[in-house]
């Protein structure tokens, strides 16, 4: 669906995106990951074919963005970062009009706004106004918006940003009945819990290049253990304590609030820390997830 060879953008003298290869396959769910300025955005503009492409080979759906663009456009959904929704009209005609762009007919689109609207479980509100509709409402009525032609690839730019865990946990559900239909979805998410669900494979993204590619449970393997154990102390107290406890892991983190102790029995951790006499204040044990694997790779502090 998705193929890319030393794929570069560069804006002047500002290289965003370093030469990447990407490969994503039809019926999958792919992620790109990475801290704001990695380069994702950038990338997810070329693939949509919106963005020239500054060197590299990409093809999508096996065409060439630089000469086939009205054609791949025409089979790409994409899912905006912000809701560009037209307040002008009502939910039911965003989606009827919005699938006249794509030159289908009167009664097909009538059919797919219902049907769509169904599938975003707003069919009530079919004759509301937009700016009537929660947060939720607006980026599922979004999200059906972009399945107005059927497309053979789902972009999405951060798709829930900015919701409630409950209009979270319900668009999850709409995109995992979409996957299982067969839509090939590519993602950009800050969430990582969202790629853990979502994504059957992801690349890491740092400073325009790939830092890390594969699925959730090996990119975990790979770089971070099964467990870790967390230990709060006193304030200030954290860097001189992690000499400590270092033989206790594969590594230690060390945190203004609380040591991170990487193994794969984080229980034991918990034990040899309390048999040496040290005394946490509070202790928490449980398994590693992407987070941990992102801040590894991406690093802690702030991107400029």
């Amino acid at each position: 669906m998705i193929s890319a060879r030393g794929l570069r953008k560069s804006f002047g003298d500002f290289e965003a995106v370093k030469g990447i290869d990407v490969d994503v396959r039809k019926g999958e769910a792919f992620g790109f990951l990475g801290p704001n300025g990695a380069g994702k955005s950038s990338t997810m503009r070329m693939i949509a074919s919106v963005s020239p492409v500054t060197s590299g080979e990409l093809r999508i759906l096996g065409m060439d963005p630089a000469t086939d663009g009205p054609a791949i456009r025409g089979r790409l959904g994409v899912c905006p970062q912000e809701d560009t929704l037209d307040n002008e009209l009502n939910v039911f005609d965003n989606l009827y009009i919005y699938g006249r762009y794509f030159g289908i007919d009167r009664a097909t689109c009538r059919d797919r706004a219902n049907e769509l609207l169904e599938f975003a479980q707003i069919t009530e509100k079919a004759k509301s106004k937009v700016e009537d509709l929660s947060g939720g409402m607006k980026r599922r009525l979004t999200i059906a918006r972009s399945l107005i032609n059927n497309p053979d690839l789902l972009l999405l730019d951060e798709p829930t940003t900015g919701l409630d865990p409950q209009a979270r946990h319900v668009l999850w559900d709409q995109l995992f009945r979409l996957k299982q239909a067969g839509v090939t979805l590519v993602i950009t998410t800050h969430y990582m819990d969202e790629a853990e669900q979502l994504c059957d494979r992801l690349v890491v993204m740092d400073k325009g290049v790939i830092a890390a590619e594969g699925s959730p449970r090996e990119l975990i393997e790979a770089h971070s253990t099964r467990e870790v154990a967390e230990l709060r102390f006193g304030v200030g107290e954290h860097e001189a304590l992690a000499e400590k406890v270092e033989d206790l892991g594969d590594r230690v983190e060390v945190l203004p609030d609380r040591l991170l102790v990487y193994s794969d029995r984080g229980e034991d951790v918990v034990t040899a820390v309390i048999d040496r006499g040290l005394q946490p204040i509070a202790t928490l044990v449980r398994r590693s997830t992407l987070e941990d694997v992102f801040l590894r790779l991406t690093g802690r502090s702030l991107a400029d």
